[in-house]
């Protein structure tokens, strides 16, 4: 396994496990294995025929507590910590499983004060000390997360996360001497890739603030180069999925299903692609007496993987979970919004009537969410394309990588998708435009409102007085007042984007109006 020859491994191990399928020590080590092959259902399962058989196997409960965490149980995982914790209260590993764990549901004052006692406790780690700054950062304090992330950089120089950092701060500003410390460390031959990335994508914001577009490009192109490599990404599995969804979701089978799923509509979505401005939406929406802001959450995810008998990590994009839908009955449809609503309930903290799901991927289910929850709002938030392809190309994430170009197909597949659920049901999705909220704002927020069939609120139109916390890199934007400084800003690094323009193709040039051709499709 250390070698990576996981399947070998697991192999091995099923055929140990067939002469001893008691032994602890083997169900864990193929529960390792199968987690890393993505059969994560088959994992727990082995994690916890394990821990029945021997119940004090502290790594083993550690994974287990893990791999809940990953697949999202939250509530499962943190019970699980709390056992550990009960034996061992200062275990620094496990306090960081549930700080995150508690960010994630929304307990962050809970969760800042763990990493706050983790760093001091630890203040020669710069991982502590970045996690802390981005605990401070999410809470809106931001001048306490900058001091954190230069403690990570004091204790670390070569920590390539510490600077993109307090790049990803979006108002912060880097000096000539921390650019010149910047591309010392790039010289390093041993600088591991992660740091190496996280450099060049801060170097790529410092650069832009500067003005030096084409040297903040460059900087930009090699990290996305680089990390696109690592990346098994198929860029034909969304164009495949949007076109088993235009087949499945046809006005016959939406008709036919009428009335079918749970009728409750406390969930309002707002979804699109990344950089649109769904964290403003989020923001505006939030600002109401009647709506509770939680988070990105994964339940729809969560459903089609079990549905598409897929349990990996990412994204499912292939049929499975269609054909699993297209054969419920009304009762397992209301069943499954049911369950979608049971999730979310660890992250509703107040007793407001509704609640916002912000999950950009969640377009892929818009015929899920009306087939589940057909009472549910959705809103599609969306942005010049070009704004938002270049905008994902600059932010940093681990989550691997897109080319520009897959981006822009990226970017026409979700367009085509969102044209076809307009079609064959009318009126479901309100979409709301960035630039014409920025230009418009209370116009376009009492559009909004009418569409959710609630009362205007001043309050607002100040969205920015608004005290909850943000978990997107959009954070620092949306503590301030709109502003249109960002409407045009792509066109800065116009020069470069000719592939992402041709591949965006009518998509970008008759935006904001939907191509005849998609719209057709």
């Amino acid at each position: 396994m250390r070698e990576g020859a996981v399947a070998q491994a697991e192999k091995a191990l099923t055929s140990y496990l067939s002469k001893s399928p008691g032994d602890p020590d083997a169900l864990f080590l193929r529960a390792r294995a199968l987690y890393r092959l993505d059969r994560c259902e088959e994992a727990l399962e082995l994690l916890e025929q394990c821990l029945a058989a021997a119940p004090d196997f502290t790594a083993a409960r550690s994974e287990y507590a893990r791999q809940l965490g990953d697949m999202n149980r939250y509530a499962a995982a943190l019970a699980e910590l709390d056992r550990l914790l009960a034996e061992d209260p200062g275990n620094p590993h496990f306090r960081q499983m549930k700080a995150r764990l508690l960010a994630l549901t929304g307990e962050n004052e809970k969760s800042l004060a763990m990493w706050a006692a983790l760093a001091k406790e630890n203040p020669d780690r710069a991982e502590s000390w970045v996690n802390y700054g981005d605990a401070l950062r999410v809470t809106g304090s931001q001048q306490e997360s900058i001091a954190a992330y230069r403690r990570a950089i004091a204790c670390r120089p070569s920590y390539g996360q510490a600077y993109w950092s307090l790049a990803n701060l979006k108002t912060f500003r880097f000096d000539r001497s921390e650019i010149a410390a910047m591309h010392e460390q790039l010289r390093l031959a041993d600088l591991s890739p992660a740091d190496r990335a996280g450099f060049q994508f801060a170097l790529g914001k410092a650069y832009e603030d500067q003005r030096e577009y084409a040297r903040s490009w460059e900087q930009y192109a090699k990290a996305n180069a680089a990390m696109r490599l690592e990346s098994n990404y198929n860029p034909d599995a969304l164009t495949a999925a949007v076109r088993a969804n235009k087949a499945l979701y046809t006005p016959a089978l939406l008709s036919s299903r009428a009335g079918w799923g749970c009728k409750k509509a406390d969930p309002i979505f707002v979804l699109g692609r990344p950089r649109s401005g769904s964290t403003l939406v989020e923001q505006i929406l939030s600002s109401h007496s009647a709506i509770e802001g939680t988070a990105e959450l994964p339940y729809l995810s969560n459903i089609a993987k079990r549905l598409a008998r897929r349990q990996g990590r990412g994204i499912v994009l292939d049929t499975d979970a269609l054909a699993a839908l297209a054969a419920m009955g009304p009762a397992e449809l209301e069943a499954l919004g049911e369950e979608y609503l049971e999730s979310a309930r660890i992250h509703r903290k107040t007793e407001r009537p509704f609640f916002i799901d912000k999950k950009p991927d969640n377009f892929l289910f818009t015929g899920m969410i009306h087939l589940i929850l057909p009472n549910a709002k959705i809103i599609d938030a969306r942005r010049n394309p070009a704004a938002s392809c270049l905008s994902t190309f600059k932010l940093y994430s681990v989550k691997g990588r897109l080319r520009i170009t897959e981006l822009g197909h990226n970017y026409r597949d979700y367009v085509e998708l969102m044209a076809h659920f307009n079609r064959v049901l009318p009126g479901k999705v309100h979409r709301v435009i960035y630039e014409d909220m920025v230009t418009d704002q209370e116009t376009q927020t009492r559009r909004l409102f009418d569409y959710l069939g609630l009362p205007f609120e001043e309050q607002c139109l100040r969205f920015y007085e608004t005290k909850r916390t943000v978990l997107t890199p959009s954070s620092e934007q949306v503590r301030r007042p709109i502003s249109g400084e960002a409407v045009d800003y792509w066109r800065n690094f116009k020069p470069f984007l000719g592939p992402l323009m041709r591949t965006l193709g009518s998509v970008l040039t008759e935006y904001p109006s939907v191509p005849h051709e998609l719209m057709e499709a």
